[in-house]
Order: C-alpha cells, then sequence, then structure tokens
C-alpha cells in the first residue's frame, strides 16, 4: 500500500475485455492508478471465473467457485454485469463511454458494431476516448474474422519451432512456452499503445483507435530468431536450453542437479574457466571468442559438463556469483517464491477479501426470490473472509509507484456503486436487474 500520489489516477478505463491479454492491459492501468470498470456477463462474468482448478480458497481453506486464473489479471478494477445484447445495456455502455478516457475490448472484428459500440460510433460521442481493440489477427487481412487463442499464435507464430528440445533428442518435439506469454505480451504493448496515445491526446485533444493482434505481437517478440532468419534466410530449429549465438549460455548437470550459466562474453568465460580449475580453456584457439565458441560448441560443452558434476549446485554459484559470473540454481516456482530476493522485492501481495461461494450465492437468489428483493446484489453478500495473494507490478516508480487498492472482484461486486455514479437510483438499478439487463 502506498500513500503516494498514482500515476494514472485521473485516467478512466472501461474494461470490455475478458480471458487474459486485455484484462492484463487493463490491470496494467489500474496499478498505475486508472479507474477500471470492468464489465462482464450477467451470471456467467469471465470465462477465467472458471478456469480451475485450482480454485481460490476460503476462509476453512474450502474451494470456492472462484478460479485462480482471474486473480492473475484483474487487480485493483470494479466489476460490474451488465448484458450489452440487450438495448438498455448498451445504452448504459455508450453513457459510462462518454464519461471515459480509455476504452479496452477484445471482441470478433464486428462484434460490437452490431450494438452501436465500435470504435466509430463512440467517437462521435466521446472524440477524446482511446478506444483498443485486441483480437487474434487484427482487423485486416484474410484472418481478422477468425478467432485466436495464445496456444494458435504460438503455433502460427513459429514460437512453438523454436521451443523445446531438438528433433532426435528425448522427448524432441514443438513445445508451447509454460504461460501464455503471446497473451501477455499483447497487454504489456497494448499499455504502451494507450500511453502513447493518451500523449498525443495531450497535443491534439482527441483519441484514436488502436489495433493490436495477438499474430503481430508473437511475430515480433521472436526478437533475434526473427531478425535472424529474415537476414540470412536460415529457419531457427530448436535446441533445448542452449543458445543459438552463444555459448556456454545453458543449463549444466551438477553434482546434485543443474546450474544455469548465461555467459555473455569473453571475461566471464575467463573468469569461469579459472574457478573451474581450467584455465587452459581461455587459451584454447577454439575457444577464444563467443563465434568460436559457439562454432566449437561440440567440443566445449562436454568438457564443461565433466566439471560441472564435480561440485553441488550450491558450490557453484557461491564461486561463480563474486566473480561476476551470471549462474542461477533452476528453480520450481515454489522455490522461486521461497527466494530471499524474490521476498525482499515484495513481489507477492496478500488482500483480505470476501468470496462468495456457491451455496450462499445460491442461497441469496433464493431469499431474493422469496421476499421480491429485487435489488439484491454480489456487493451485498460476504462469504468467509478470507486472503487472494497476487504478484506484485513490477513497475517500480519512486514518485508515483503502483497502488494496492482492491483485490480481484466478485462477479458484480460493484454494479450498484458504479451505476449509482451514472445518476440511476436505487429503484432504476433494481427495475434493470429485475429485467436481466444487469
Amino acid at each position: 500500500m502506498t500513500t503516494k500520489p498514482s500515476a494514472l489516477a485521473h485516467l478512466k478505463v472501461l474494461d470490455l475485455s475478458r480471458v487474459l491479454a486485455g484484462p492484463w492491459c487493463t490491470q496494467m492501468l489500474a496499478d498505475l492508478g486508472a479507474d477500471v470498470v470492468k464489465v462482464e456477463r450477467p451470471g456467467a462474468g469471465d470465462d477465467t471465473r472458471h478456469w480451475g482448478p485450482p480454485f481460490v480458497k476460503d476462509a476453512d481453506g474450502n474451494d470456492t467457485d472462484q478460479a485462480t486464473y482471474f486473480t492473475a489479471c484483474n487487480r485493483n478494477k470494479r466489476a460490474i454485469t451488465l448484458d450489452m445484447a440487450k438495448p438498455e445495456g448498451q445504452a448504459l455502455i455508450r453513457q459510462m463511454a462518454a464519461q471515459s478516457d480509455i476504452l479496452v475490448e477484445n471482441f470478433k472484428v464486428g462484434g460490437l458494431k452490431v450494438y452501436g459500440l465500435d470504435y466509430e460510433s463512440l467517437k462521435a460521442i466521446n472524440p477524446r476516448l482511446i478506444y483498443c481493440s485486441v483480437t487474434g489477427f487484427g482487423q485486416n487481412g484474410p484472418y481478422a474474422e477468425r478467432a485466436g487463442y495464445d496456444l494458435m499464435i504460438q503455433a502460427m507464430s513459429g514460437m512453438m519451432s523454436i521451443t523445446g528440445q531438438a528433433d532426435g533428442t528425448p522427448g524432441g518435439g514443438p513445445m508451447r512456452v509454460g504461460v501464455a506469454v503471446i497473451d501477455i505480451f499483447t497487454g504489456v504493448y497494448a499499455t504502451s499503445a494507450i500511453l502513447a496515445a493518451i500523449e498525443v491526446r495531450h497535443r491534439t485533444g482527441e483519441g484514436q483507435h488502436i489495433d493490436m493482434a495477438l499474430l503481430d505481437v508473437g511475430m515480433a517478440v521472436l526478437a533475434n530468431q526473427a531478425a535472424g532468419f529474415l537476414n540470412s534466410g536460415k529457419v531457427p530449429e530448436r535446441q533445448g536450453n542452449t543458445h543459438p549465438s552463444l555459448a556456454p549460455y545453458q543449463s549444466f548437470d551438477t553434482a546434485d542437479g543443474a546450474v544455469l550459466l548465461a555467459i555473455g562474453n569473453d571475461g566471464q568465460f575467463a573468469r569461469f574457466c579459472e574457478v573451474a580449475g581450467h584455465p587452459e580453456w581461455a587459451a584454447d584457439a577454439r575457444f577464444a571468442s563467443n563465434t568460436l565458441r559457439v562454432q566449437h560448441r561440440d567440443a566445449l560443452i562436454p568438457l564443461m559438463q565433466a566439471a560441472t558434476r564435480t561440485r553441488s549446485t550450491a558450490q557453484w554459484i557461491k564461486s561463480l556469483e563474486d566473480k561476476a559470473v551470471p549462474c542461477g540454481p533452476i528453480n520450481d516456482i515454489g522455490q522461486a517464491f521461497a527466494d530471499p530476493q524474490v521476498q525482499a522485492r515484495g513481489l507477492v501481495i496478500k488482500q483480505p477479501v470476501a468470496h462468495i461461494n456457491k451455496a450462499q450465492a445460491a442461497t441469496k437468489s433464493i431469499v431474493s426470490d422469496a421476499l421480491g428483493n429485487t435489488a439484491a446484489s454480489m456487493d451485498t453478500v460476504s462469504g468467509a473472509s478470507a486472503t487472494i495473494s497476487t504478484v506484485a507490478s513490477p513497475l517500480r516508480l519512486t514518485a508515483t509507484p503502483p497502488v494496492l487498492r482492491r483485490p480481484p472482484p466478485a462477479l458484480g461486486e460493484h454494479t450498484d456503486e458504479v451505476l449509482a455514479e451514472l445518476g440511476l437510483s436505487t429503484a432504476d438499478i433494481a427495475a434493470l436487474r429485475q429485467r436481466g439487463v444487469v
């Protein structure tokens, strides 16, 4: 928690996105202080609320019906439920868009136009609106109308073709990255584009449409692998934990496990050789430069592997880290969060939250129907107090650091609050709820 002013507290964001890429972007904006209102389908909500196991635990340690996936990208937001397929729902979206600085959506191309909620329609209401569309393949091209998911893009972009063990080795074959990196990178790129559009608006007074495509991002983050292919014509291949342009830059077996060496220059290599007790390697004509080490990788790596097996992982790290030779353990995620540096940086945050489990939600619904209490809402029903843990924002601004205001919200938790800010009365909101609009 910080008491310092937040960077984006002056901005209002209307979040019509779901799953990961769009919500990752809007959580970044929310962490920086923007007021983000997340709009979800009544009764169902964001798909990731149901993508479990694992599920969030209540105070008694029992599973709730809230998947942990949702908590990864929806912190610091207010959540409302609204059916935008209904004209009244569309009118409320337009009213919110008129008062917003930014709108983020990830509907299929043209999906919101049928509701009059596309960029051109909302631009007429609010010319200052920055409207960010996130799709699989962008707003134009032969694949524009296709749905796109991270795994598809990892496959289509070539990412999987360079990830995993080489063909002909145990476990060889294309492999997806362990998290949805294309979605996450798309969210980060979208945030950058939005902040750039805000800067432009300072000069022009006008918003603009941002067209973010997972495929575009997937191709962009191929980085050096793409550059190598484009300028040499040689298609990169999978090579496990080794690097196509650096050596030694990989994992090595130790006496009790493995150590990762990331040697990026000749000085680091020479210092490793001294510690390993083989200074002659650095003087060997085959290994005198990085380029030569890459060319003679097949000769170098077995020599190093024989040496690394003589000491434990901890011994190698202790002997190399003060010699400025980049190295480290290969942790599982539990070990990573237990690491003293991760803990010193405060990368885990815990927030108290009241969960609604299935039994409570059902009871609320039955009681509300029986009493005719149509004004009852999710934000008036609380379950057992529990704690949600999320990974802290890695953005460290000294003057305007990220804020920690709200845990990932319950479905529709802030519906009454947000609609009241639009000028609707309690009776108005109750009527909308009775008609299934919210």
